[in-house]
């Protein structure tokens, strides 16, 4: 998360010049205006309306309680109550295991999100971690999809299956499953089509490959992971919500995540989709893919 970090202004200096330009606004407790303008700045983090509502509330409720007395309080409050809010259940960086034959990971998202390269990212984690890895190239509508994964698993030295261009992507999955279990590989992940979530016939197909894998394997997919552009804030959650409509996700991964300007999308997507955040890209090399830290992430957008 370093590398997200840049020269811009930070989320915090900015309510600190706008909004308490000293310390006797706490002293005196944040009035309207204070609140209009911290709401207003926490908007165009993209930190979307219902994450600014219970930020600026808590704030609100800590001064008129005399909790804090500096700005020093403040923003060691505000990393708190940040922290809580994109903590998550569970170990982020840990792939769901079945008591027998390999992890099944379906990933989806968009066009243009870095899907497959996050895919890539993810197989580079798994294979430092001792995993044996398959990857599955099943988005069949982009010959260029197919063509990238195979050239990644290359570099991984790892086994890619995948059709021809316009072929059934549920075959395929169906097919890498079925190398995964006679290949006794640890993990199968099985990159879908960069799917435009207003297209109903193609959001149909991610279902169809979901119910394939279920019946090859019980259980399956055992992980559900939603690839997501933290650069465009507030529609990747729209996309998020109609995603989960139709295979529910078991944990998001952040791409293009500027940390100084819209760093508070990651807050909006944990709000609002009520699904874990399990990893952030954070570059476009095979280890630029880091598991999810709440309170590094919370100290990253209040800090200095």
């Amino acid at each position: 998360m370093d590398r997200l970090a840049g020269k811009k202004l930070s989320l915090w200096s900015r309510i600190k010049r706008l909004a308490l330009t000293d310390v006797r606004a706490l002293a005196r407790g944040l009035n309207a205006q204070d609140l209009e303008q911290i709401e207003r700045l926490l908007i165009e983090a993209d930190f979307g309306v219902p994450a600014t509502l219970d930020l600026t509330e808590f704030l609100e409720a800590s001064v008129r309680q005399g909790k804090l007395k500096t700005d020093e309080d403040l923003r060691l409050a505000l990393t708190a109550r940040l922290t809580d809010m994109l903590t998550g259940p569970g170990d982020a960086g840990a792939i769901a295991r079945p008591a027998a034959g390999p992890s099944i990971v379906l990933v989806i998202g968009v066009n243009g999100v870095g899907k497959t390269t996050s895919v890539a990212k993810l197989g580079r984690r798994l294979q430092r971690d001792g995993k044996r890895v398959l990857l599955a190239a099943a988005d069949t509508y982009r010959a260029g999809a197919i063509a990238q994964l195979q050239v990644w698993a290359e570099r991984l030295g790892v086994p890619c299956v995948s059709g021809a261009s316009g072929g059934d992507p549920a075959a395929v999955a169906f097919d890498a499953v079925e190398a995964g279990v006679s290949r006794d590989m640890d993990v199968v992940l099985i990159d879908t089509a960069g799917r435009l979530h207003t297209q109903d016939g193609l959001m149909a197909e991610l279902g169809k490959v979901a119910r394939v894998i279920g019946r090859k394997v019980p259980g399956a997919p055992h992980e559900v992971l939603l690839v997501l552009d933290g650069s465009v804030g507030q529609n990747a959650v729209q996309q998020g919500k109609l995603f989960a409509q139709v295979v529910k996700p078991t944990g998001l991964i952040v791409t293009k995540l500027d940390g100084t300007a819209r760093g508070g999308a990651v807050v909006a997507l944990r709000r609002e989709l009520d699904v874990p955040i399990r990893f952030i890209g954070t570059g476009e090399t095979l280890d630029d893919l880091e598991v999810f830290d709440a309170g590094r992430m919370a100290e990253m957008l209040v800090s200095e």
